[in-house]
């Protein structure tokens, strides 16, 4: 009886750390929420265990982790992909996917093309792969759409969408991660009718598109739930809209446009509230209707409050936003009037700089930040200030940024683990109690 009760609370016990996959840009559900267990309070001396390291290439995109799997992609050119280039250029080089091992970080295939890019920073790749059944899907900086097979690598289906929609690639690239959304996967395309279009997942048959853009800007597809109706909401270079992700017909739309055309973060919904903002203070706060799929403005932006975040993403729960501001201050916003509660800039060694950017995933009661500067934060997050718990140096400062180094890409959290990347290596860091 004395083995059987053991044996129980054993498996009691484990049962408690809950695993869980990070397929996608944002997390499972992309919320920006690392759901598992048994997760360290803080960081121990000397820094967590680190399990791998390999090599990459350059590359903004972030890992995706599923089933045992790691998909990151990058872009392998003789040139230095590290430095700051702002006017378009020529690049000649290999976009590539790379599918790692997750336990020992090993090679388990790759996928490859010849690509030229002719973008503003030409370093890799912006989109994190999207694995969903068996399958990865993958956008390329110059709009290349690939479906792989996840175990071999082999390829299933891809799209041009230069060729295939006549778009044109805005000049930081494509960056709008690619969405699965049933047997649709959902994709920022341009061109003429096709700024939005949905793809059957497993053939690439086009099921509908959408939407006229001056350009279709890098904002990722994202489905809401409001006014008893699924949305989804495609931000492009002026107005956000809310479309039927089963046929692509419009429901609503706002006018909003960041500077240089900048729509990049993913919009943020709590409760009936809906927020999107970018560069130069350009932002819009919106009242989801109850009933149908309606929105209403609530209050636009200023310079004196809201965020207007470059690169990342704001957290938003009970009513409150946390986001870095291009000015590169982390700051926390009540959502219903756009009031700054307050800001900091500790996650950026008291240095805030120009589109500084931090990484922000929530797990149980605080939040882990991947701060531009390589560090892993912990830390508690609540509108009576920022409170910070522990940090350790995960990667190297690789790319250059406003004539600063940064790390530029998000994290992954999956089985107890982080897994980041600069433009030379991609770690896996325990961070198992």
């Amino acid at each position: 009886m004395k083995r059987l009760l053991c044996l129980f609370l054993a498996l009691g016990s484990t049962s408690l750390a809950v695993a869980d996959d990070w397929p996608q840009w944002l997390g499972p559900k992309r919320d920006s929420i690392w759901r598992e267990t048994g997760i360290l309070d803080k960081f121990p001396d000397g820094g967590p265990k680190v399990l791998w390291r390999a090599k990459v290439s350059g590359g903004f995109t972030g890992p995706a982790v599923a089933d045992g799997k790691v998909y990151v992609a990058d872009y392998l050119t003789e040139g230095d992909v590290g430095k700051e280039v702002y006017d378009r250029t020529n690049f000649t080089g290999k976009e590539r996917v790379l599918c790692l091992n997750a336990k020992t970080g090993t090679l388990v295939w790759k996928y490859e093309y010849d690509c030229k890019y002719t973008v503003s920073y030409p370093i890799g790749p912006r989109c994190t792969p999207t694995v969903s059944g068996g399958k990865v899907y993958f956008l390329g900086t110059e709009g290349n759409l690939t479906c792989l097979d996840a175990a071999k690598g082999t390829l299933v289906w891809a799209k041009d969408f230069k060729k295939d929609y006549g778009a044109k690639t805005a000049i930081w690239g494509y960056a709008s991660h690619p969405l699965v959304d049933g047997n649709k996967l959902i994709c920022v395309v341009g061109g003429e009718g096709s700024c939005a279009v949905a793809f059957d997942k497993e053939t690439g048959k086009e099921l509908w598109k959408s939407l006229t853009a001056e350009e279709q800007g890098y904002c990722p597809p994202t489905i809401i739930e409001a006014g008893g109706t699924r949305q989804l909401l495609i931000w492009h270079a002026t107005s956000l809209n809310s479309l039927d992700p089963e046929t692509g017909k419009k429901h609503w739309s706002v006018l909003v446009q960041a500077a240089y055309k900048m729509s990049i973060m993913t919009p943020r919904k709590d409760g009936n509230l809906l927020y999107v903002a970018g560069e130069g203070a350009n932002g819009v706060m919106m009242k989801l209707a109850a009933d149908k799929p309606e929105a209403t403005e609530l209050w636009r932006g200023k310079k004196t409050n809201a965020i207007y975040p470059i690169s990342m993403t704001p957290f938003v729960e009970d009513g409150h936003m946390y986001g870095v501001d291009q000015t590169g201050h982390l700051r926390c916003v009540k959502m219903d009037t756009g009031e700054r509660l307050w800001e900091s800039d500790v996650p950026f060694d008291g240095k805030p700089a120009n589109a500084g950017t931090a990484f922000i995933v929530k797990n149980g009661d605080r939040f882990f930040l991947f701060s531009e500067n390589g560090a892993l934060i912990i830390a508690k997050l609540s509108p009576k200030g920022y409170e910070e718990i522990s940090r350790a140096k995960l990667l190297d400062k690789t790319t250059t940024a406003f004539g600063r180094q940064v790390v530029w890409s998000h994290p992954a959290f999956a089985d107890g683990c982080v897994f980041a990347r600069n433009d030379q290596e991609i770690v896996c860091v325990s961070l198992k109690k």
